[in-house]
């Protein structure tokens, strides 16, 4: 057992060092070398901040108002409980409206960073074209527009200049969110992540409210999303605006058929 225990731990290798970008300062005596893992001022912490801020819930873009036709989906029966929602969720983040928000918000952030401002009114112009009914339409463009203003009025930026110069049309919100994530440098893969983070945490929200479900089981659901959003963000960053595309019929079903459902507390 001994001489077992010694080869084995002869033959083990020291761990790469990880490439993650985190900003360490340096370590002092009395200290856990975790407390010290972001530089006070570093640019990592100031990204942080600012998407927390973007992608709160309290950032005013009226986001708690819209289902995006979760509201019918229970009426109809179609979700009724937390494992219902969560594949209603799932299927909308990786073949659905998510997808899509996602692409576009992966183009719409680098055509920012690399200046391509045909690429910019390209993706805002097709964002705002791809919303497969008049609600939806309205729930990207109202939270576009909203996050636009707030965004100007807080953290102002060029790139928020350069978007309405290319394009006069309504901003989608997934271009508004990217736009002014690259304008402050914040790297596409944390910004994307947090985006789709918020969309989903405020579609469980929705459902919280309309099932009725428990807020620890809303909770559940969110936590049992995460490999779907992330298999999301990666297949988004993969893809070219020109394969954009969706397959979540029931979920665009049912984004029509909330425009007419008789008591409604959400707009789409």
């Amino acid at each position: 057992m001994g001489t077992r225990m010694m080869m084995t731990m002869g033959m083990s290798k020291p761990r790469a060092r990880s490439s993650s970008h985190i900003l360490r300062s340096p370590p002092k005596a009395g200290v856990s070398k975790h407390e010290g893992a972001l530089a006070p001022a570093g640019p990592n912490s100031r990204a942080l901040y600012r998407l927390m801020a973007w992608l709160s819930p309290a950032f005013p873009i009226g986001a708690f108002s819209y289902s995006g036709g979760l509201e019918w989906a229970v009426e109809a029966g179609d979700v009724a409980d937390a494992r219902t929602l969560q594949g209603w969720l799932t299927v909308v983040a990786t073949e659905g409206g998510g997808f899509c928000d996602a692409v576009i918000f992966t183009h719409a952030h680098r055509a920012v960073a690399t200046g391509a401002d045909v690429l910019l009114r390209e993706t805002a112009e097709l964002a705002a074209a791809l919303s497969p009914s008049k609600e939806r339409h309205l729930e990207t463009t109202s939270q576009g527009r909203a996050f636009v203003e707030a965004a100007r009025a807080g953290w102002p930026c060029a790139a928020l200049d350069r978007l309405a110069a290319v394009w006069d049309g309504p901003v989608a919100y997934p271009v508004a969110v990217a736009v002014t994530a690259a304008g402050h440098d914040v790297a596409l893969g944390p910004a994307l992540h947090a985006f789709l983070h918020a969309a989903t945490a405020n579609l469980i929200s929705a459902g919280v409210r309309l099932i009725p479900l428990g807020q620890t089981d809303g909770q559940r659901v969110l936590a049992a999303l995460e490999p779907a959003i992330d298999a999301t963000a990666a297949r988004a960053m993969a893809t070219p605006l020109d394969q954009i595309g969706s397959a979540s019929f029931r979920a665009d079903i049912a984004s029509m058929r909330h425009e007419t459902q008789y008591t409604r507390l959400f707009r789409s």
